[in-house]
């Protein structure tokens, strides 16, 4: 009796932490969000609340908005002929020789999936001419057919070793790049998939 009075009072409690630690850190992530872009916004705040006697609140939300929608303003300016030609014209003279400018620019594009994420194509590669298989991420790829292909270590798949690899050692796998992170950090749990993929095409492959 004791014993299942335990086994119910600890799975209520990991079933409420469950359900109220991922809400809690999302309320304190937005929180921190909402905080940080109102204090970026804040001349605009307190010149709408000069002028317009509004509350700080909603003068810190029609703050976010006007920018919001001047930056969808540009947006649309530089997808015409003329928008397109100046924004090039002053991305070549004053932009590109801005320290950092390409860096964040780089970073902003991925971010908001306007780029492809070097990290965004799975493969699993053979480093020794054998059998033996490595997940990897292609980062580049180049014009003699080589790849280039970051290999990660587990269980921290920010460290790792970069290889230039040919192209018949490389296999493209098509699984997300969240899979795959999933399965370096578990040490390998979760890999069927991966491997699953490369026999799938393999036995597609025609015979030599």
């Amino acid at each position: 009796m004791l014993k299942q009075l335990n086994s119910f009072i600890r799975t209520a409690f990991l079933g409420g932490v469950t359900v109220i630690l991922p809400v809690a850190i999302l309320w304190v992530v937005f929180h921190w969000l909402f905080h940080r872009v109102t204090q970026l916004v804040q001349p605009l705040t307190n010149l709408l609340v000069a002028r317009s006697q509004l509350q700080v609140f909603v003068a810190q939300l029609l703050a976010i908005v006007i920018i919001l929608a001047f930056c969808f303003a540009v947006g649309v300016l530089v997808r015409t002929r003329l928008g397109a030609w100046l924004f090039h014209a002053l991305e070549r003279s004053v932009l590109r020789v801005a320290p950092g400018y390409n860096l964040v620019k780089e970073i902003v594009m991925q971010v908001l999936g306007a780029k492809k994420s070097p990290f965004s194509s799975v493969a699993l590669v053979q480093l020794f001419g054998n059998e033996t298989l490595t997940t990897a991420f292609v980062t580049d790829e180049h014009a003699n057919g080589y790849y280039t292909v970051f290999v990660p270590t587990g269980p921290n798949p920010t460290s790792g070793l970069i290889y230039h690899l040919p192209a018949q050692a490389v296999h493209l796998i098509d699984i997300p790049a969240e899979a795959a992170v999933r399965s370096i950090i578990s040490c390998g749990v979760g890999s069927q998939p991966l491997l699953a993929k490369y026999l799938a095409a393999r036995t597609k492959q025609p015979d030599p």
